[in-house]
Order: structure tokens, then C-alpha cells, then sequence
């Protein structure tokens, strides 16, 4: 049987970390929402895994809980986030997992000999991130993208584990190459940017580089949302890109609507959403469940995408409002640190009427192609049920007089044909 870890890319091997980018995981602490730090066809070139391929996951039939709470189905019928771009920030996404192909286009690799086009990924992070958003129905599975009509641009940039890698085994970009990153998704026409990944313990000036990109992008009227981070138990140290001005920093909650016990907390907290137990996909094949707020936001990526689509002349700064007003209540209340002004649901930021707007009109059917054949046969039958009915009526007015034939023949026959009243013998 073949080694699984050698059936994708060639054979596998472990990469030596650069001195350069072990200074630069020293220096930068990348601490992605779900537990990351750093951060639809087969990839032009698919580099070495450091640490093999990830394993695919079991297919998950069940239907996750967040689908439960949102009933998916009372989206206007076609909204589906189509035409929308959304950049994933991450790991890279694996394109031909079964529910993203066709979904994910090329992008970049910024990661250190990586050389991919961002369909790649050795961790898997990048991919569960991207299914949440744009993950296609699928016979026999309940999981399903918010908006599996998006379009995912994988921009590689990290995979480290937070908390648990030793230094310089986790590949990430430096602050240049994120930045690089976030340019590259707005001249691809993202509109919508996920940033599932926070950076921790650092200096707004050693990431100004970043912080200016970011701006560009909101300025050319793309969404950006991050995630807040897992770290409320170690310090909940502020987050990087969530506290920045203009960009969504999301939280994550559990199935009974209660604020994760890691997600981090304050007032960068803009909105909660699902993130504990969420399914998602697994690289290759196969889903498998993760937690934190890495997959929290994703959640609000995919609803801008609706949204997006649904008011497409909605600006950057409408569609988060949007997003923030059709919130539902949290525990905390309408604004808190815990919970931001409350819980995403995707439903209501694509139904709710704001400010006069007009409801989504929900698009008209696509009439089926016309086939000379199926015509003529329906003209045939047609004919035929005409020619039927017409059969059918001298048949029945044939019948009545059968009938009266019947009943008169009879009484004639007694009365030997002579007019009612008459009496039969001579005078």
C-alpha cells in the first residue's frame, strides 16, 4: 500500500528552518483565532509538507449546530455569495478537497520556499477556514458553506501551531510578506478578506507595514475581518489586525451562546459568532471539528459575501453595519466586551429592511433551454389530449342519445307508437 504521506507532491521531507526566519518567529508572535500563529484545482506546483500531508478527516454526515440555528434555507432564493471574492489569509486551501473544488482560484504563497499559488496546505488550518465560507452542498452531508457560491483567493502566510510549535518549525511570512499579501488580494478584486490569525505581544510599530496595507484595503472598499484571538486566558493580550479601526474583529461562542472560554475579550470585540465545535473540512478529504475564534470569522467573511451580493452597492462601511445591526442578543447585551453588540446571523443581515431599503427580491427561475424535440412531442400531446377531449364529448352526447333511445323504445313499443292519450278499437 502506498504511504499516504508521499501521495501528494512527491516525496516528503523535513524542511531546515533558516536562521532569518527563526529570528523573525522570535521577534513576531503570530497567534492565529482558532490556535494558529501566523497567520479550485490541484496547485501549479505543490511543495514538500515539512510534516507530511495532513491526514484526511472522516466524512461527518450530522448537521453541524450553527446550521441549526440558522436556517440557511430562508436566504432569498440565488443569494449564495456568487461573484464574490473572498481572500483567506492562512494556511493555503486545499482546492480539491470535494466541497471546494471549483471554489478556490489561484492566489499566493508568501510562506519561505513555498512557491505554490496558495492551493496547498500542510496544516489544514486554511482549508477548515475556507469550507466554512464556501464549502458546496454535498449528497449526504449536512455541512455546507454560509456562502458556497463565494470564490476563495488562498493567500498562504502561516502555519504554525500557537502555543505548541518549537522555534522555527512552523512556517509564517514576515510583516512584509502579510502586507504583500493583503495588496495582492485587493488587485485580485477580493471583496471580502479573512484573517483568521492575530498578532500578539507586538508594537503597532513593528507592524506598520501591515497596518498601512490594511488600510488600502478598506480605503478601496474591501471588508476585512479578523479574528480576536485565543489568548483571554494567557493575558488576553490586544490583537492584531481585530483592534484596528475599520476592521471586524469577531469572538467566538459556543452552541448554548455562551462567549468561549479562550475567546478573547474587549472593546475590538465587534460581533460574536459560532467557533466551538464548528465542523469544517480536512484537506484531501473528509471533515473533522475544530474550535476558536479562527473559525468564527470566517462565519462574518461568508455573510459579507451574502450581503455583498445581495446589495451590491452597499460600501465597505454599510455592509459592517449591516452585519452589526441584524446582530441577535447576547448575554452580555447589546455591547460588551464579552460579546460585541451581540450574535452574527447571516439570515437577518441578508433579510432585515435598514433604513428604507427595498427587501432582497429573490432572482427569477433560469427558464430551461429550448429542445426542438420536447417541443414537438408536447405540441403532439397537446394535439392528442385535444383530439381526446373532442372524442370524448361525441362519445357522451352519442351515449344520451343511447340512452333515451332506451327509455323511449319501451313505452313506444306499448302504446304501439300512437301519441300519448289516444285509445286504441273503433267508435
Amino acid at each position: 500500500m502506498a504511504d499516504p504521506d508521499k501521495a501528494w507532491g512527491g516525496d516528503m521531507h523535513r524542511s531546515r528552518p533558516m536562521v532569518a526566519f527563526a529570528a523573525r518567529t522570535v521577534v513576531f508572535s503570530v497567534v492565529v483565532g482558532c490556535g494558529v500563529v501566523g497567520i479550485a484545482t490541484a496547485p501549479a506546483f505543490a511543495g514538500p509538507c515539512p510534516d507530511g500531508v495532513p491526514a484526511p478527516g472522516q466524512v461527518i454526515t450530522a448537521k453541524p449546530w450553527p446550521q441549526q440555528r440558522w436556517d440557511l434555507s430562508a436566504l432569498p432564493r440565488g443569494i449564495d455569495g456568487s461573484g464574490v471574492i473572498v481572500a483567506v489569509l492562512d494556511s493555503g486551501v486545499d482546492g480539491n478537497h470535494p466541497q471546494l473544488r471549483g471554489r478556490v482560484i489561484a492566489g499566493q504563497d508568501l510562506l519561505p520556499g513555498g512557491g505554490t499559488d496558495g492551493r496547498q496546505d500542510c496544516l489544514g488550518h486554511g482549508t477548515g477556514v475556507a469550507s466554512v465560507i464556501a464549502a458546496r452542498p454535498a449528497v449526504g452531508v449536512e455541512f455546507r458553506g454560509i456562502a458556497p457560491g463565494a470564490q476563495i483567493l488562498p493567500l498562504r502566510v502561516s502555519e504554525q501551531l500557537g502555543g505548541k510549535e518549537k522555534t522555527g518549525r512552523g512556517r509564517q511570512a514576515d510583516v512584509p510578506g502579510m502586507a504583500a499579501a493583503v495588496r495582492f488580494a485587493v488587485s485580485k478584486k477580493a471583496r471580502v478578506i479573512n484573517l483568521s490569525l492575530s498578532y500578539g505581544n507586538s508594537t503597532t510599530a513593528k507592524l506598520a507595514e501591515l497596518r498601512e496595507a490594511v488600510r488600502e484595503a478598506i480605503a478601496q472598499d474591501v471588508v476585512v475581518i479578523a479574528a480576536a484571538g485565543n489568548q483571554k486566558n494567557e493575558g488576553n493580550p490586544t490583537p492584531y489586525p481585530a483592534s484596528w479601526d475599520d476592521v471586524l474583529g469577531v469572538g467566538a461562542i459556543d452552541e448554548s451562546g455562551q462567549r468561549l472560554a479562550a475567546s478573547q475579550t474587549g472593546p475590538y470585540v465587534d460581533l460574536v459568532a459560532p467557533g466551538d465545535q464548528v465542523i469544517v473540512a480536512r484537506p484531501g478529504r473528509g471533515h473533522t471539528t475544530e474550535s476558536g475564534t479562527s473559525f468564527a470569522a470566517p462565519m462574518v467573511a461568508a455573510t459579507a459575501a451574502l450581503i455583498r451580493q445581495a446589495y451590491p452597492k452597499l460600501t465597505e462601511s454599510q455592509v459592517r453595519r449591516r452585519l452589526l445591526a441584524t446582530a441577535d442578543p447576547a448575554p452580555g447585551g447589546r455591547l460588551s466586551g464579552d460579546y460585541g453588540v451581540g450574535i452574527l446571523n447571516p439570515v437577518r443581515a441578508v433579510t432585515d429592511v435598514m433604513d428604507g431599503a427595498a427587501r432582497v427580491t429573490p432572482a427569477a427561475l433560469v427558464p430551461r433551454a429550448a429542445d426542438p424535440a420536447a417541443e414537438a412531442a408536447a405540441v403532439r400531446a397537446t394535439e392528442q389530449r385535444s383530439r381526446a377531449l373532442w372524442l370524448a364529448g361525441i362519445g357522451i352526447v352519442l351515449a344520451g342519445l343511447v340512452l333515451g333511445l332506451a327509455m323511449a323504445l319501451p313505452s313506444g313499443i306499448r302504446r304501439r307508437w300512437r301519441a300519448a292519450g289516444q285509445h286504441g278499437g273503433t267508435d
